[in-house]
């Protein structure tokens, strides 16, 4: 139980209407999930409207009521909150109910289009390794030191990412490493969470059938750096053509890391091999089991970030060269006849680029590259052009399949990816909705020594139709597709 007056600090009050020297059981944005004595904040949701349940709310067992419209009847015995921004409000009243945990955390946010699960998860890994607890919150999952959660959202929502730092404060936890994504920023679900260092990675196309233009989903991202506090750090990736912008208004130590320009940490590929990297990072040379220039990348990342929070440099390069790849990144698996299998999660036109080249700069050249592509519903239509073109740029053959259609017509997916196909890529490219037939026609397709993408999902174990989501995964299938066909 909280005191309404103290989880009310600095969410922005306009008006208040009754008592707020009340106590408070539990805080909800969900009706369904006041109980008695709650508080129901009413936010203005992309589907639903809170302020259309403010009545079945009080009804349930709300004792107050935070909105940004008072409704037109107040009773005498509930509390009514208006404030200015709801879902601002809800980011801090949430951080407050639970008596701002992340202020007691070393709590690191990685942003940024591709990158962010490897990087945090590597950090995740690496920070264990040094012996210390650590929580992580990511696309793939969350972790509360050797306890595994599932996770529903790339950033949970602000009550929900409260509760969770909460608990891995209770656990002992030291350090918490967690992506945040552009949505999280505008929708405010990191409003009220202290950070002690931001990480950029890259920015490419992609979001934009939330954000609408280019120039909102780097404003986007380009916030979470301004809201920075002073004690913390913010490290950019120097390289990309926005990178130095996010470091423009933020009140953080500036820090910046780069392969090719000169920065504060820098990182050069000494060997690139399908089994690691070789690297040379500020003037040392380690191995890891990571691949391709991306992975470079994340790892300088993750090294910067780890000096950052004072760990010692030869304690950083020894653990991370015993670090694995992250499930459905990069994932490979080689046959009994060498054919070469890849999975990852390439959603955005840079990142299926970007895995592509890595291919290409480890192949010998007398392989056949066979990728199997597809594109996401009720997602960024504008870029499934684009990706299929770049598959067809990069590969001997390609399938195009479906991903996650969701609400949308799997075909006409397909018919948005076929426009970016030149007619000279025609006769190489097939189309087959199917994921799972595309998966096993891909296999046939290969012979020894042939190596196949397999992009879009990566560590995902459905695939979502009509808002149902089917048990799928590609590994697993691409495994046992391998196996059968005795290749």
């Amino acid at each position: 139980m909280r005191l309404l007056t103290d989880i009310l600090y600095k969410a922005g009050l306009e008006e208040i209407i009754g008592t707020t020297n009340v106590a408070v059981s539990s805080i909800t944005f969900d009706s369904r999930k006041v109980k008695k004595d709650s508080l129901f904040i009413a936010v203005r949701g992309t589907a639903v409207d809170g302020h259309n349940f403010i009545t079945q709310a009080i009804e349930t067992g709300a004792i107050a009521i935070v909105c940004e419209e008072l409704p037109a009847t107040q009773l005498e015995n509930i509390t009514y909150v208006k404030v200015k921004n709801a879902n601002y409000a809800l980011g801090i009243i949430a951080a407050n109910f639970y008596d701002n945990p992340s202020q007691k955390l070393k709590l690191v946010g990685v942003t940024g289009t591709n990158g962010k699960t490897t990087t945090v998860t590597l950090l995740y890994n690496l920070f264990k390794s040094l012996g210390y607890t650590v929580g992580l919150l990511s696309t793939v999952k969350n972790k509360i030191n050797n306890e595994e959660l599932v996770a529903t959202h790339t950033t949970p929502d602000a009550i929900s990412l409260n509760e969770l730092l909460n608990k891995m404060l209770e656990k002992g936890c030291q350090y918490v490493f967690m992506e945040v994504s552009s949505h999280a920023i505008v929708q405010h679900r990191v409003t009220g969470i202290t950070f002690a260092g931001g990480v950029f990675t890259n920015i490419t196309h992609d979001h934009l059938d939330y954000h609408k233009t280019f120039d909102e989903y780097i404003k986007a991202k380009k916030t979470f750096f301004d809201n920075l506090p002073e004690e913390a750090f913010a490290l950019t990736n120097k390289d990309d053509a926005n990178g130095m912008v996010m470091l423009q208004n933020t009140k953080a130590t500036r820090v910046t890391y780069a392969l090719k320009s000169p920065a504060d940490h820098k990182c050069r590929i000494v060997e690139n091999h399908l089994n690691g990297l070789l690297l040379n990072i500020d003037n040392k040379e380690v191995w890891v089991k990571l691949i391709g220039m991306f992975n470079a990348y994340n790892v300088l990342a993750v090294y910067s970030v780890a000096v950052l929070l004072k760990q010692d440099a030869t304690n950083i390069l020894t653990a991370l060269s015993t670090l694995n790849s992250v499930e459905g990144r990069f994932q490979y698996l080689k046959s009994e006849t060498g054919i070469i299998g890849i999975v990852d999660y390439a959603h955005t036109p840079d990142a299926l680029k970007n895995v592509l080249e890595t291919i290409k700069g480890i192949r010998t050249g007398n392989e056949q590259v066979v990728t199997l592509a597809g594109c996401g519903g009720d997602r960024d239509a504008a870029k499934r052009p684009i990706m299929a073109k770049i598959a067809c740029k990069f590969s001997n053959k390609v399938i195009l399949t479906s991903d996650n259609p969701r609400s949308e017509d799997p075909e006409e997916i397909l018919n948005q990816m076929q426009k970016g196909i030149d007619p000279v890529d025609a006769k190489k490219t097939l189309r087959i909705t199917d994921r799972k037939e595309a998966i096993k026609t891909a296999c046939s397709l290969a012979k020894p020594g042939d190596i196949i993408l397999i992009a879009g999902k990566g560590h995902e174990k459905y695939q979502e139709i009509k808002g149902v989501k089917h048990p799928f995964d590609d590994f697993e299938i691409l495994k046992e597709t391998l196996k059968t066909l005795n290749v």
